[in-house]
Protein backbone atom coordinates (compact mmCIF):
# COMPACT_ATOMS: atom_id res chain seq x y z
CA UNK A 1 0.00 0.00 0.00
CA UNK A 2 1.37 3.76 -0.96
CA UNK A 3 2.29 5.77 2.09
CA UNK A 4 0.14 8.97 2.32
CA UNK A 5 2.55 10.55 4.93
CA UNK A 6 2.90 13.25 2.73
CA UNK A 7 -0.78 14.20 3.07
CA UNK A 8 -0.27 13.85 7.21
CA UNK A 9 2.76 16.61 6.76
CA UNK A 10 0.54 18.37 5.08
CA UNK A 11 -2.44 18.42 7.51
CA UNK A 12 -0.02 19.54 9.92
CA UNK A 13 1.12 22.46 8.22
CA UNK A 14 -2.51 23.86 8.18
CA UNK A 15 -2.91 23.08 11.49
CA UNK A 16 0.47 25.34 12.31
CA UNK A 17 -1.07 28.06 10.23
CA UNK A 18 -4.64 27.39 12.08
CA UNK A 19 -6.14 26.56 8.99
CA UNK A 20 -6.95 22.95 9.33
CA UNK A 21 -10.84 22.15 9.22
CA UNK A 22 -12.69 18.91 10.22
CA UNK A 23 -16.55 18.38 10.34
CA UNK A 24 -18.21 18.98 13.59
CA UNK A 25 -21.25 17.13 14.93
CA UNK A 26 -23.98 19.52 15.57
CA UNK A 27 -27.61 19.06 16.24
CA UNK A 28 -29.97 21.60 14.67
CA UNK A 29 -33.25 22.93 16.83
CA UNK A 30 -34.52 25.61 15.30
CA UNK A 31 -32.33 28.72 15.06
CA UNK A 32 -30.01 27.06 17.74
CA UNK A 33 -27.96 24.27 17.58
CA UNK A 34 -25.81 21.43 20.35
CA UNK A 35 -22.52 21.34 19.59
CA UNK A 36 -20.23 18.25 20.44
CA UNK A 37 -19.56 19.65 23.30
CA UNK A 38 -22.93 20.08 24.50
CA UNK A 39 -23.29 23.78 24.42
CA UNK A 40 -26.32 25.51 22.85
CA UNK A 41 -25.24 28.07 20.74
CA UNK A 42 -27.46 30.60 18.48
CA UNK A 43 -26.89 29.97 15.07
CA UNK A 44 -25.53 32.98 13.09
CA UNK A 45 -23.21 31.09 10.98
CA UNK A 46 -26.06 29.79 8.56
CA UNK A 47 -27.69 30.67 5.21
CA UNK A 48 -30.94 30.08 6.24
CA UNK A 49 -31.54 33.77 5.62
CA UNK A 50 -35.66 33.47 5.61
CA UNK A 51 -35.52 30.81 8.22
CA UNK A 52 -37.42 28.28 6.01
CA UNK A 53 -35.30 25.58 6.71
CA UNK A 54 -35.75 25.47 10.16
CA UNK A 55 -38.92 27.55 11.14
CA UNK A 56 -41.45 26.53 8.17
CA UNK A 57 -44.94 24.96 8.69
CA UNK A 58 -45.06 21.40 8.28
CA UNK A 59 -45.20 20.39 4.92
CA UNK A 60 -48.34 18.02 4.22
CA UNK A 61 -48.06 15.63 1.39
CA UNK A 62 -45.04 14.80 1.18
CA UNK A 63 -44.00 12.74 -1.68
CA UNK A 64 -43.17 9.04 -0.05
CA UNK A 65 -40.65 8.56 -2.48
CA UNK A 66 -36.77 9.60 -0.77
CA UNK A 67 -34.79 9.28 -4.17
CA UNK A 68 -35.08 10.14 -7.63
CA UNK A 69 -33.56 7.00 -8.83
CA UNK A 70 -31.99 8.15 -11.71
CA UNK A 71 -30.89 11.28 -13.52
CA UNK A 72 -33.23 13.47 -14.94
CA UNK A 73 -32.78 12.73 -18.46
CA UNK A 74 -33.02 9.07 -18.19
CA UNK A 75 -36.40 8.95 -15.53
CA UNK A 76 -35.53 11.25 -12.33
CA UNK A 77 -37.57 14.26 -13.94
CA UNK A 78 -40.92 13.39 -12.57
CA UNK A 79 -43.74 15.96 -12.34
CA UNK A 80 -43.29 17.59 -9.36
CA UNK A 81 -39.44 19.05 -11.27
CA UNK A 82 -41.25 20.13 -13.92
CA UNK A 83 -43.60 22.40 -11.63
CA UNK A 84 -40.45 23.35 -9.34
CA UNK A 85 -38.80 24.30 -12.81
CA UNK A 86 -42.24 26.53 -14.16
CA UNK A 87 -42.25 28.12 -10.32
CA UNK A 88 -38.67 29.28 -10.96
CA UNK A 89 -39.16 30.40 -14.33
CA UNK A 90 -42.30 32.61 -13.67
CA UNK A 91 -40.65 33.81 -10.18
CA UNK A 92 -37.05 34.73 -11.85
CA UNK A 93 -39.26 36.36 -15.30
CA UNK A 94 -37.33 34.18 -17.74
CA UNK A 95 -38.56 31.45 -20.54
CA UNK A 96 -37.34 28.86 -18.90
CA UNK A 97 -35.36 26.99 -16.39
CA UNK A 98 -33.48 23.47 -15.55
CA UNK A 99 -32.62 22.04 -11.85
CA UNK A 100 -29.44 21.05 -10.98
CA UNK A 101 -28.15 18.49 -8.13
CA UNK A 102 -26.79 21.64 -6.15
CA UNK A 103 -25.86 25.22 -6.80
CA UNK A 104 -22.04 24.62 -7.44
CA UNK A 105 -22.85 22.25 -9.85
CA UNK A 106 -25.40 25.04 -11.38
CA UNK A 107 -22.03 27.56 -12.16
CA UNK A 108 -19.55 24.93 -12.41
CA UNK A 109 -21.66 22.98 -15.66
CA UNK A 110 -22.58 26.55 -16.92
CA UNK A 111 -19.64 28.27 -17.17
CA UNK A 112 -18.13 25.33 -18.49
CA UNK A 113 -20.52 24.37 -20.94
CA UNK A 114 -21.10 27.85 -22.45
CA UNK A 115 -17.65 29.06 -22.69
CA UNK A 116 -15.47 27.47 -25.87
CA UNK A 117 -12.47 27.84 -26.91
CA UNK A 118 -12.14 31.06 -28.93
CA UNK A 119 -14.18 32.81 -26.65
CA UNK A 120 -13.61 34.82 -23.01
CA UNK A 121 -14.31 34.55 -19.36
CA UNK A 122 -14.38 38.00 -17.65
CA UNK A 123 -14.82 36.80 -14.35
CA UNK A 124 -14.26 39.08 -10.49
CA UNK A 125 -11.49 38.24 -8.29
CA UNK A 126 -13.93 37.13 -5.75
CA UNK A 127 -16.20 34.73 -7.36
CA UNK A 128 -17.40 31.53 -5.81
CA UNK A 129 -15.34 28.70 -6.30
CA UNK A 130 -17.84 27.01 -8.25
CA UNK A 131 -17.46 29.55 -10.92
CA UNK A 132 -13.70 29.58 -10.33
CA UNK A 133 -13.91 26.07 -11.59
CA UNK A 134 -16.26 26.26 -14.52
CA UNK A 135 -13.93 28.80 -15.48
CA UNK A 136 -10.64 26.71 -15.40
CA UNK A 137 -12.84 23.63 -17.07
CA UNK A 138 -14.22 25.45 -20.10
CA UNK A 139 -11.94 25.97 -22.91
CA UNK A 140 -12.07 29.58 -22.92
CA UNK A 141 -9.42 32.38 -22.11
CA UNK A 142 -10.00 33.75 -18.74
CA UNK A 143 -9.15 36.92 -17.60
CA UNK A 144 -9.63 37.77 -13.89
CA UNK A 145 -10.45 40.92 -13.06
CA UNK A 146 -10.23 43.13 -9.88
CA UNK A 147 -12.92 42.99 -7.37
CA UNK A 148 -16.17 45.12 -9.34
CA UNK A 149 -14.38 46.58 -10.68
CA UNK A 150 -16.14 47.46 -13.77
CA UNK A 151 -13.47 49.89 -15.33
CA UNK A 152 -11.20 47.34 -15.96
CA UNK A 153 -13.83 45.03 -17.85
CA UNK A 154 -14.61 47.47 -20.25
CA UNK A 155 -10.66 48.39 -20.90
CA UNK A 156 -9.76 44.91 -21.41
CA UNK A 157 -12.90 44.85 -23.92
CA UNK A 158 -11.53 47.80 -25.79
CA UNK A 159 -8.13 46.58 -26.43
CA UNK A 160 -9.15 42.68 -26.84
CA UNK A 161 -12.79 42.22 -27.83
CA UNK A 162 -12.07 41.83 -31.85
CA UNK A 163 -9.72 38.72 -30.53
CA UNK A 164 -13.03 36.53 -28.87
CA UNK A 165 -15.66 34.94 -30.59
CA UNK A 166 -17.88 35.33 -27.51
CA UNK A 167 -17.15 37.01 -24.72
CA UNK A 168 -18.97 35.67 -20.79
CA UNK A 169 -18.76 38.48 -18.03
CA UNK A 170 -19.24 36.10 -15.14
CA UNK A 171 -20.25 37.33 -11.04
CA UNK A 172 -21.63 36.36 -8.02
CA UNK A 173 -24.50 38.85 -7.27
CA UNK A 174 -23.91 39.18 -3.49
CA UNK A 175 -20.47 38.01 -2.26
CA UNK A 176 -20.84 35.02 0.02
CA UNK A 177 -17.40 36.51 2.28
CA UNK A 178 -17.82 40.41 2.16
CA UNK A 179 -21.82 40.87 2.20
CA UNK A 180 -21.02 43.51 -1.22
CA UNK A 181 -23.23 43.32 -4.54
CA UNK A 182 -21.72 43.54 -7.53
CA UNK A 183 -21.79 46.68 -10.34
CA UNK A 184 -24.54 44.86 -12.38
CA UNK A 185 -25.94 48.09 -14.24
CA UNK A 186 -21.95 48.90 -14.59
CA UNK A 187 -21.54 45.43 -16.40
CA UNK A 188 -24.77 44.98 -17.89
CA UNK A 189 -23.72 48.29 -19.81
CA UNK A 190 -20.59 46.69 -20.56
CA UNK A 191 -21.95 43.75 -22.41
CA UNK A 192 -24.37 45.55 -24.34
CA UNK A 193 -21.53 47.92 -25.74
CA UNK A 194 -19.34 44.97 -26.75
CA UNK A 195 -22.12 42.23 -27.16
CA UNK A 196 -21.28 40.19 -24.19
CA UNK A 197 -23.40 37.80 -21.63
CA UNK A 198 -23.38 38.31 -18.49
CA UNK A 199 -23.65 35.29 -16.35
CA UNK A 200 -24.82 36.03 -12.47
CA UNK A 201 -24.74 33.68 -9.92
CA UNK A 202 -27.62 34.86 -7.51
CA UNK A 203 -26.84 32.66 -4.63
CA UNK A 204 -27.19 34.45 -1.92
CA UNK A 205 -29.56 37.38 -3.56
CA UNK A 206 -32.57 34.87 -4.13
CA UNK A 207 -35.20 34.88 -1.66
CA UNK A 208 -33.47 38.30 -0.27
CA UNK A 209 -32.96 41.01 -2.13
CA UNK A 210 -36.26 42.73 -4.75
CA UNK A 211 -39.62 43.47 -4.37
CA UNK A 212 -40.80 39.94 -4.75
CA UNK A 213 -37.67 38.94 -3.69
CA UNK A 214 -35.80 36.95 -6.73
CA UNK A 215 -32.83 38.65 -5.94
CA UNK A 216 -29.73 41.25 -7.12
CA UNK A 217 -30.82 41.69 -10.85
CA UNK A 218 -34.69 42.52 -9.51
CA UNK A 219 -33.23 44.99 -6.82
CA UNK A 220 -31.11 46.35 -9.43
CA UNK A 221 -33.75 46.46 -12.17
CA UNK A 222 -31.38 44.35 -14.76
CA UNK A 223 -33.87 41.51 -14.66
CA UNK A 224 -34.06 41.94 -18.50
CA UNK A 225 -30.52 42.72 -19.38
CA UNK A 226 -28.88 39.79 -17.71
CA UNK A 227 -29.85 36.46 -19.43
CA UNK A 228 -28.64 34.01 -17.74
CA UNK A 229 -29.43 33.78 -13.40
CA UNK A 230 -28.00 30.85 -11.65
CA UNK A 231 -29.61 30.50 -7.97
CA UNK A 232 -29.60 27.51 -5.39
CA UNK A 233 -32.34 26.21 -3.57
CA UNK A 234 -30.07 25.84 -0.58
CA UNK A 235 -30.05 29.26 1.29
CA UNK A 236 -32.84 31.14 1.19
CA UNK A 237 -35.13 28.78 -0.10
CA UNK A 238 -34.19 26.17 2.74
CA UNK A 239 -33.69 22.86 0.86
CA UNK A 240 -31.00 21.74 -1.25
CA UNK A 241 -30.39 22.22 -5.04
CA UNK A 242 -29.64 24.56 -7.84
CA UNK A 243 -31.12 25.82 -11.12
CA UNK A 244 -30.39 28.05 -14.20
CA UNK A 245 -33.07 30.54 -15.19
CA UNK A 246 -32.83 32.33 -18.81
CA UNK A 247 -33.64 31.50 -22.55
CA UNK A 248 -35.22 28.01 -23.28
CA UNK A 249 -32.12 27.88 -25.97
CA UNK A 250 -29.58 28.21 -23.16
CA UNK A 251 -31.70 25.62 -20.79
CA UNK A 252 -32.10 23.40 -23.38
CA UNK A 253 -28.90 23.42 -24.62
CA UNK A 254 -27.48 22.34 -20.74
CA UNK A 255 -29.79 19.56 -20.65
CA UNK A 256 -27.89 18.37 -23.87
CA UNK A 257 -24.32 19.15 -22.64
CA UNK A 258 -23.65 19.81 -19.42
CA UNK A 259 -22.02 17.42 -17.54
CA UNK A 260 -22.64 18.32 -13.98
CA UNK A 261 -26.23 18.42 -14.91
CA UNK A 262 -26.54 15.01 -17.83
CA UNK A 263 -24.59 12.44 -15.30
CA UNK A 264 -25.82 13.68 -11.34
CA UNK A 265 -29.20 12.33 -10.30
CA UNK A 266 -31.84 14.18 -10.31
CA UNK A 267 -32.63 15.77 -7.03
CA UNK A 268 -35.28 14.22 -4.24
CA UNK A 269 -38.83 14.24 -4.94
CA UNK A 270 -39.37 15.10 -1.31
CA UNK A 271 -36.50 18.04 -1.57
CA UNK A 272 -38.56 19.04 -4.80
CA UNK A 273 -41.93 19.21 -3.13
CA UNK A 274 -40.16 21.46 0.03
CA UNK A 275 -38.73 23.85 -2.39
CA UNK A 276 -42.11 24.29 -4.19
CA UNK A 277 -43.71 25.34 -1.06
CA UNK A 278 -40.98 27.87 0.05
CA UNK A 279 -41.42 29.70 -3.46
CA UNK A 280 -45.59 29.86 -2.19
CA UNK A 281 -44.31 30.89 1.43
CA UNK A 282 -42.23 33.65 -0.57
CA UNK A 283 -45.31 35.17 -2.38
CA UNK A 284 -47.55 34.96 0.58
CA UNK A 285 -45.16 36.14 3.67
CA UNK A 286 -42.75 38.81 2.41
CA UNK A 287 -42.44 39.76 5.98
CA UNK A 288 -39.69 37.31 6.35
CA UNK A 289 -37.56 38.99 3.45
CA UNK A 290 -38.17 42.64 5.22
CA UNK A 291 -37.78 41.11 8.34
CA UNK A 292 -33.96 39.49 7.57
CA UNK A 293 -33.38 43.37 5.41
CA UNK A 294 -34.06 44.92 8.84
CA UNK A 295 -31.68 43.11 11.01
CA UNK A 296 -29.06 43.49 8.28
CA UNK A 297 -29.40 47.39 8.51
CA UNK A 298 -29.26 47.64 12.05
CA UNK A 299 -26.61 44.93 12.41
CA UNK A 300 -24.46 46.62 10.40
CA UNK A 301 -25.42 50.03 11.82
CA UNK A 302 -24.65 49.32 15.23
CA UNK A 303 -20.92 47.81 14.09
CA UNK A 304 -20.67 50.86 12.12
CA UNK A 305 -20.16 49.09 9.12
CA UNK A 306 -22.72 50.60 6.80
CA UNK A 307 -21.86 51.58 3.46
CA UNK A 308 -23.55 54.32 1.03
CA UNK A 309 -25.33 51.44 -1.04
CA UNK A 310 -28.84 50.52 0.51
CA UNK A 311 -29.19 47.56 -1.26
CA UNK A 312 -25.67 46.51 0.52
CA UNK A 313 -26.95 47.36 3.48
CA UNK A 314 -29.64 45.08 3.47
CA UNK A 315 -27.91 41.81 2.83
CA UNK A 316 -27.69 39.38 5.89
CA UNK A 317 -24.27 39.07 5.48
CA UNK A 318 -22.47 41.00 7.47
CA UNK A 319 -18.78 40.05 7.68
CA UNK A 320 -16.08 40.70 10.91
CA UNK A 321 -12.67 41.58 9.49
CA UNK A 322 -10.27 40.81 11.81
CA UNK A 323 -6.95 40.09 9.91
CA UNK A 324 -4.68 37.03 11.45
CA UNK A 325 -6.48 33.60 11.44
CA UNK A 326 -4.92 32.51 14.88
CA UNK A 327 -7.03 35.67 16.37
CA UNK A 328 -10.37 35.32 14.03
CA UNK A 329 -9.99 31.25 15.82
CA UNK A 330 -9.70 33.24 19.08
CA UNK A 331 -12.75 35.83 18.59
CA UNK A 332 -15.30 33.08 17.16
CA UNK A 333 -14.28 31.02 20.63
CA UNK A 334 -14.90 33.63 22.53
CA UNK A 335 -18.13 34.00 20.87
CA UNK A 336 -18.74 30.44 21.53
CA UNK A 337 -18.23 30.46 25.08
CA UNK A 338 -21.16 33.53 24.93
CA UNK A 339 -23.65 31.32 23.43
CA UNK A 340 -23.53 32.27 20.17
CA UNK A 341 -21.79 30.49 16.73
CA UNK A 342 -20.36 33.19 14.12
CA UNK A 343 -17.56 31.10 12.19
CA UNK A 344 -14.33 31.91 11.45
CA UNK A 345 -13.49 32.36 7.90
CA UNK A 346 -10.00 31.95 6.84
CA UNK A 347 -7.87 31.25 3.84
CA UNK A 348 -7.98 30.06 1.13
CA UNK A 349 -11.60 30.27 1.16
CA UNK A 350 -10.67 34.72 1.53
CA UNK A 351 -7.30 36.15 0.80
CA UNK A 352 -4.54 36.40 3.77
CA UNK A 353 -4.31 38.77 5.86
CA UNK A 354 -8.34 39.28 6.01
CA UNK A 355 -9.68 36.66 8.32
CA UNK A 356 -12.42 37.37 9.25
CA UNK A 357 -16.31 36.38 11.48
CA UNK A 358 -19.28 35.83 9.02
CA UNK A 359 -22.59 36.72 10.52
CA UNK A 360 -25.01 35.72 8.83
CA UNK A 361 -28.32 37.12 9.98
CA UNK A 362 -32.25 35.19 10.02
CA UNK A 363 -35.87 36.21 9.83
CA UNK A 364 -35.96 33.69 12.87
CA UNK A 365 -33.53 35.42 14.87
CA UNK A 366 -35.21 37.62 17.60
CA UNK A 367 -34.58 41.24 18.63
CA UNK A 368 -33.09 39.92 21.96
CA UNK A 369 -30.57 37.22 20.33
CA UNK A 370 -29.21 40.03 18.25
CA UNK A 371 -28.98 42.27 20.69
CA UNK A 372 -27.39 39.73 23.24
CA UNK A 373 -25.02 39.08 20.16
CA UNK A 374 -23.81 42.85 19.67
CA UNK A 375 -23.47 43.16 23.58
CA UNK A 376 -21.46 39.93 23.24
CA UNK A 377 -19.02 41.19 20.21
CA UNK A 378 -18.39 44.34 22.23
CA UNK A 379 -17.79 42.73 25.36
CA UNK A 380 -15.66 40.28 23.62
CA UNK A 381 -13.19 43.07 22.42
CA UNK A 382 -13.80 42.32 19.13
CA UNK A 383 -12.51 45.10 16.91
CA UNK A 384 -13.62 44.86 13.15
CA UNK A 385 -12.36 46.83 10.08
Amino acid sequence: MPSFDYLADRLAELSSQHRRRSLVPRRPEGVEFVDASSRRLINFGSNDYLGLATSRPPIESLPSETGSTASALVCGWTPLHQQLADTIAKFESTESAVLFPSGYAACSGTVATLAEAGDVILSDALNHASLIDGCRLSRAECVVYPHLDHEFVANVLKQRRHEFTRVWIVTDGVFSMDGDVAPLAALSDIAEQFDASVIVDEAHGTGVLGETGSGLCEALGVKDRVAIRIGTLSKAIGCQGGFVAGPAVVTDYLVNRCRSLIFSTALAPTTVAAAITAFELLESEPERRQRVQSLAKHVRDQLSLSTTCAIENSVPIVPLIIGEDANAMTATESLMESGFFVPAIRPPTVPSGTARLRLSLSASHTDVMVESLLNAIKRCGINVG
